[in-house]
């Protein structure tokens, strides 16, 4: 199907030809013609197939077609979504989409100057991007209200239960008009009862839409798999990336020290890299994500932080160093390559740990990984750190470390369950109440006098009374 099949408003038309695109996805083709006739939609859907820009494209319209309120500044259409990379991200595609169009769209989320972001949402806007914590934030302090929002989009539901973010979702939709006052989107990876439960509670009917492919990898993916020791795998690797070539390589790591790590073996063996971790700075993040969409940095080394929601154009491989331990993130990290209907090719590093994880995830994908053995001529000797370097890294790794400590009961208090954007908005809990504090022992009888009648005897211990009256046990009774 064909956009201009659809009847869709000249600037929203004129967004989609700059944008490049010509033929809608399953996705689109599925949900738009539905949304375009007013009908809520929970659509099933892996990402990387178009569903953000079938909820913008059909949002869009629904504005423009509309009147818009008399001197409101609230927002009418409001995105929720999990992380801060995929907040990024629909605004960034809503900025393309709606360019034409006269609506003023904004994100908040986590990470970067929190006054700045709380001083544009009092200025007003349309389109308001956002994960839960900072919403709720701002919401609290009344610098928006969401009673004027006329389009709900929830994005990526199932993250959002993985994220704890539940209970924050719910605080705002419960604020929200009700569902036959406005029209609500919901895609989620997968359709679980729990996802159902919120389109039953807070959607108007919605019409359920499953785009699931024959194989849940990509087709145009090429997989290939080596079995390495731990001990050879970073030499297997560089010949890797010498002999495959790729101006955008993807390398997955389970851990924040490990990415780090990778990062700082890759430089130092003149490889052009950075690391996308958790725990890097928002403003940095977003250097590095830009750098590496534009094709500036060639390698981005990256944990699962980066392996959903993002849509980065023309990654060449995928190479996973850990497999990661849930089957369905494999399925997710590969997928950033062999996009829109491009080729790439995953390759997985396998050692000992590693292999563990093997067997559910080809159980997972339904297919062998197909297996390919390294020459020796494969494996490159790695550029070692010299002695002050090791000294430097490991200094690096333990102020990090402490930072992270330090941060760790803040970061609880204000995020709870949910990751970073999780703030101070859950409702009070119950605790239990508290247990007296002790008080301090007396001090001990002083000793008697050397030669007294008591030398040289241990000090006799007092036996705690039994009952309520009665003589004390040692001494003549109270007159």
């Amino acid at each position: 199907m064909e956009f201009l099949t659809l009847d869709l408003p000249a600037s929203v038309m004129q967004g989609i030809r700059e944008a490049g695109f010509v033929t809608a996805t399953p996705i689109q083709e599925a949900a738009l013609p539905l949304a375009l006739k007013g009908k809520d939609v929970a659509g099933q859907s892996q990402t990387g197939t178009g569903k953000t820009a079938a909820f913008l494209i059909a949002a869009f319209t629904r504005l423009l077609r509309g009147e818009a309120p008399a001197g409101a500044a609230d927002p009418r259409v409001l995105i929720i979504a999990p992380t801060r990379e995929l907040t990024v991200q629909i605004e960034s595609d809503a900025r393309l989409l709606g360019r034409f169009t006269p609506f003023r769209i904004l994100a908040v989320y986590g990470g970067i100057d929190y006054a700045k972001q709380r001083e544009a949402l009092a200025e007003g806007c349309d389109v308001l991007v956002g994960t839960p914590g900072r919403l709720i934030d701002y919401l609290k302090q009344r610098v928006w209200s969401p009673r004027q929002v006329e389009v709900l989009v929830i994005d990526e539901a199932d993250r959002m239960f993985d994220m704890g973010f539940i209970a924050d979702l719910r605080f705002i939709l419960r604020r929200l008009p009700p569902p036959e006052r406005r029209q609500s989107f919901l895609f989620s990876a997968t359709l679980s009862f729990r996802v159902l439960e919120l389109t039953w509670e807070f959607m108007n009917n919605p019409t359920q839409i499953t785009i699931m492919p024959q194989q849940k990898t990509a087709e145009r993916v090429e997989q290939a798999l080596y079995h390495v020791g731990r001990e050879d795998k970073f030499a297997l690797l560089l010949g890797l990336l010498r002999r495959e070539g790729g101006d955008r390589i993807l390398i997955f790591s389970n851990t924040r020290e490990e990415a780090r790590r990778l990062e700082d073996r890759l430089v130092r063996n003149g490889w052009e890299t950075r690391a996308l971790t958790g725990d890097l700075d928002q403003k940095k993040r977003l250097k590095v994500l830009n750098d590496f969409k534009e094709g500036k940095l060639p390698i981005l080394v990256a944990t699962d932080v980066a392996s959903r929601g993002l849509h980065i154009e023309a990654v060449s491989h995928v190479v996973n160093w850990d497999l990661p331990q849930d089957a369905e993130d494999y399925v997710h990290r590969i997928g950033r390559t062999a996009r829109a209907g491009a080729g790439g090719k995953a390759i997985a590093l396998v050692d000992e740990a590693s292999a563990l994880c093997l067997e559910a995830i080809e159980k997972f994908i339904g297919q062998k990984i197909p297996v390919e053995w390294a020459d020796d001529d494969l494996f490159l000797a790695e550029i070692k750190p010299s002695a002050e370097e090791r000294r430097r890294y490991a200094e690096e790794r333990r102020a990090r470390l402490a930072a992270r400590d330090r941060g760790g009961d803040r970061g609880r208090r204000e995020h709870g369950r949910g990751g970073p954007d999780r703030r101070r908005h859950e409702p009070a809990r119950h605790e239990p109440p508290r247990r007296p504090e002790a008080r301090p022992a007396p001090p001990p009888p002083p000793r008697p006098p050397e030669g007294g009648p008591g030398a040289g005897r241990p000090p006799r211990r007092r036996r705690r009374r039994r009952g309520g009256g009665g003589p004390r046990p040692e001494g003549p009774p109270r007159p």
